[in-house]
């Protein structure tokens, strides 16, 4: 595999081999297990401090935490391959929050004023916990004090994601939403994404999307722990969808290119409620109003006998008059699709994985930022380069 990186930004005299610089490194002592973990995580918050101790007294060991997100949902096989990877590599102590079920299209949409359900979970022993909500809700979450001892990570991750979140797919993303909110919170992150093609990539091409993305995540852990990684941006990282057979890694920037959205018409006898996709609670909630307008509509009206402690209801239609208004249903499902790039410059993030490389595109809060973000990382991934040289 080559593994060398390209970029338009970097001096060739700085091009060197991330992974073959990154991927040796003396590995820390074994994880504890995974109920000490929970134990310690989920005691009352006493810092905000984003490293975590092992061991005692003067041996103590420091390792810094790492939040693992993600949107696809917490049974995942990018989410469950990465924090096993993380786990076994045992560098940093790995904590998951991650959404119960798959909200990859959701956006930066957070829960306001309804309740958000958390369950406890196990992921490779690390301490992890299932959230009902969107992913951004996972990060803000997580990083209220609620769940974890601590309040502030050393750095978040969220993947990695099934499918791309390349150019204005982003805005739909929920995974770069994930990654945002914790930018938003003050917190490094890096989102992760493969380049899934249906029908064609499998369960071991996220293995080996993992494999490639390691080098660069310690890369970004040791940035952080020494002051050096960009605080203000986030890296949204895209596998090409055969991981091993990478070009290298490229810092990119963002395209305009999105995935095609089709619209296709759905059965309402194969698939005869619209709550197919929605939780119980919302289904029922769909039914009770469409009950009430039903009786609405026949024209009956309700009136409450106090002393007899009963309803009598009286119908106030006109008998044989038919329906001035007829209520029709029809049920749609979008699909994204991809479409094929047009005169796209070779340094667009969609074009470089397109090409084979793994492209590593900054983005930050404020537009006006932008080509001061693209300097910093640069300048850090020049140094991540050759500081082991």
């Amino acid at each position: 595999m080559t593994t060398s990186v390209k970029n338009s930004f970097l001096l060739p005299s700085l091009i060197s081999n991330l992974q073959q610089v990154l991927a040796t490194r003396n590995d820390a002592p074994a994880h504890r297990s995974h109920e000490a973990a929970v134990a310690d995580s989920i005691k009352p918050p006493s810092s905000s401090s984003s490293s975590s101790s092992s061991g005692s007294g003067a041996g103590e060991i420091v390792k810094p935490v790492v939040l693992v997100t993600n949107a696809d949902g917490i049974e995942s096989s990018g989410l469950e391959f990465l924090v096993e990877a993380l786990v076994q590599d045992a560098r940093c102590q790995v904590c998951v929050c991650a959404p119960r079920s798959d909200r990859s299209v959701s956006g930066h949409s957070v829960t306001v004023g309804e309740t958000v359900s958390v369950c406890s979970a196990e992921i490779s022993g690390a301490v992890a916990f299932e959230v009902s909500g969107t992913p951004a809700d996972c990060v803000s979450l997580a990083m209220s004090g609620a769940l974890f001892s601590w309040s502030k990570p050393a750095l978040v991750i969220s993947g990695i994601s099934r499918g791309s979140s390349s150019g204005q797919n982003m805005l739909y993303s929920g995974a770069v939403a994930a990654a945002r909110e914790a930018l938003l919170c003050g917190v490094p992150s890096l989102c992760i994404s493969l380049n899934w093609k249906k029908d064609v990539s499998c369960e071991s091409n996220m293995k080996e999307a993992v494999s490639v993305c390691l080098p660069l995540i310690h890369a970004a852990v040791k940035g952080v722990q020494n002051g050096v990684f960009p605080n203000s941006c986030l890296l949204n990282i895209e596998i090409p969808s055969s991981p091993l057979a990478n070009k290298g890694f490229k810092l990119t920037r963002q395209s305009v290119w999105r995935s095609s959205l089709s619209w296709q018409a759905v059965s309402a006898i194969k698939h005869p409620s619209a709550g197919h996709f929605m939780s119980n609670q919302q289904s029922l909630g769909i039914k009770l109003a469409q009950l009430s307008r039903d009786a609405s509509a026949a024209g009956a009206a309700r009136r409450l006998n106090s002393h007899r402690n009963n309803v009598e209801v009286e119908s106030v239609g006109v008998a044989g008059k038919p329906s001035s208004q007829q209520t029709v249903k029809k049920y749609f499902r979008l699909e994204f699709l991809d479409k094929d790039l047009d005169n796209v410059d070779e340094d667009l993030d969609i074009k470089a994985v397109k090409n084979g490389f793994v492209s590593i595109t900054p983005l930050s809060v404020s537009p006006t930022l932008q080509p001061e973000v693209e300097t910093s990382v640069s300048n850090w991934l020049a140094g991540a380069l050759t500081r082991d040289h």
